[in-house]
């Protein structure tokens, strides 16, 4: 069974912990698109880990685990989470990158960090990591590889074509500190070395091995759905695709090798960052939530802004981002709610008008109030419950009625942030 996981909300959803359950009965484990800006959390063996980068399937001993050419890289971040990794003795024998993953070099974390704090109105909240940027030289068909690091010819052939173009933007539109051709050759050569144990130039052998063997492949995304550069709230979203045809793009295989996506979602909804958030709570209870479930950003630090959970975007995530069954987490958060409520419909505060698809427009969505529904809480402490069946009944009430208002099956519950505090609903 080859599966993908996909945020099913704005990210932040619990991805990291879902990603490693199912690891235990994966081979292999392709990390398909985002960069640094994704912030991963497993709590194992009573430690917390924080991936940004590596995929969280390398605390497992025995797996590949491979960062896809979809995904954009920091060099410096990279090596961080290295020095990290092998500081607490994680064997990183299995860890492989693409040779075709892009480079986010200086001048796009540079240009990221200038368009961010000089934006405005229309600031996107991003972590200023350089990976829009990167992506936008990725598309612009003027960026570096990982392979380009090993040949000094190419390098060179590229770095005439790319430098011209870079530092008259870095001086004319931006304001910034241009590059030489020596600099940057001299800190590609750093690069190189940073990624010398881990370049993965034989990828399509091993790629087309695993699938001849009948290995089981995962592919895991970063951030969610609704941050999808195509699907999401654009433009304030990721820069590349985590929907589950992302992982296809992203990783060198087609869609064929897929047979399951699991979308994972919060029992409520998080954001970082910018951007329409129709079911957000500012008052007791958003803030409520926010402390309960620890809700600051891995990456940033910032704190999430809460909301109820958002059906509508739920139901069109579903959809787009070709989602077979759901892992929902952090339903303990709730508790010791009385009630609970799950937004099922938009109303059109200009007239009257309601919504139960997702309205793409984003620009319309300050106009938007959510419709609910509310459901009664159990007042009981579900850490510790391992079977469905074992779960409060209005509990079970509250899952239920997801499942039927999204038409999709959840198929995984999270009590809590530990690999044992988890439901596998049959």
């Amino acid at each position: 069974m080859n599966r993908v996981v996909v945020g099913a909300q704005w990210g932040d959803e619990g991805k990291a912990k879902i990603t490693d359950l199912l690891a235990q009965d994966a081979d292999l484990i392709i990390r398909y698109q985002g960069g640094c800006n994704a912030g991963h959390t497993v709590v194992a063996h009573g430690k917390t880990f924080k991936f940004h980068l590596i995929p969280s399937g390398i605390l497992y001993k025995g797996k590949t685990c491979l960062i896809g050419n979809g995904t954009v890289i920091l060099p410096e971040s990279f090596q961080t989470e290295i020095e990290g990794l092998k500081a607490e003795n994680i064997d990183l024998s299995g860890l492989k990158v693409s040779p075709l993953a892009a480079i986010t070099m200086p001048w796009h974390t540079e240009v990221d960090g200038y368009s961010e704090s000089n934006a405005g109105k229309g600031k996107i909240g991003t972590t200023k990591k350089g990976i829009g940027p990167t992506y936008t030289d990725k598309m612009q068909r003027i960026g570096l590889r990982i392979e380009d690091l090993y040949s000094k010819e190419t390098l060179s052939e590229k770095l005439d074509v790319i430098l011209p173009i870079k530092n008259k933007q870095l001086k004319e539109v931006y304001n910034l500190k241009t590059y030489t051709k020596d600099e940057v050759l001299a800190l590609c050569e750093k690069y190189a070395e940073i990624f010398r144990p881990y370049v993965c130039f034989d990828w399509q052998n091993l790629l087309r091995d695993a699938k001849r063997e009948g290995k089981k492949i995962l592919f895991e995304g970063a951030q969610g759905v609704m941050l999808d550069v195509d699907f999401g709230t654009y433009p304030f979203v990721t820069s590349s695709n985590p929907v589950g045809g992302g992982a296809g793009i992203g990783s060198g295989y087609g869609p064929t090798v897929i047979d399951e996506v699991i979308g994972v979602a919060k029992a409520y909804c998080t954001r970082v960052g910018e951007g329409p958030f129709v079911s957000e709570l500012t008052d007791a209870v958003g803030k409520s939530i926010q402390d309960i479930g620890h809700e600051f950003g891995v990456t940033t630090g910032r704190p999430r802004r809460c909301g109820w959970f958002d059906a509508v975007t739920m139901k069109y995530a579903c959809l787009v981002g070709g989602l077979t069954s759901i892992a929902l987490t952090k339903i303990d958060v709730f508790d010791t709610f009385d009630e609970i409520k799950v937004c099922t419909a938009y109303k059109d505060t200009r007239n009257g008008e309601t919504y139960t698809s997702y309205p793409t427009d984003v620009y319309t969505h300050k106009y938007l109030e959510p419709v609910y529904e509310t459901h009664k809480g159990w007042g009981e402490d579900i850490t510790a419950v391992r079977k469905y069946e074992d779960l409060p009944e209005n509990c079970r009430k509250y899952l239920e009625r997801l499942e039927q208002i999204l038409e999709t099956p959840i198929s995984i519950v999270s009590v809590g942030p530990d690999r044992e505090q988890t439901i596998f609903k049959v």
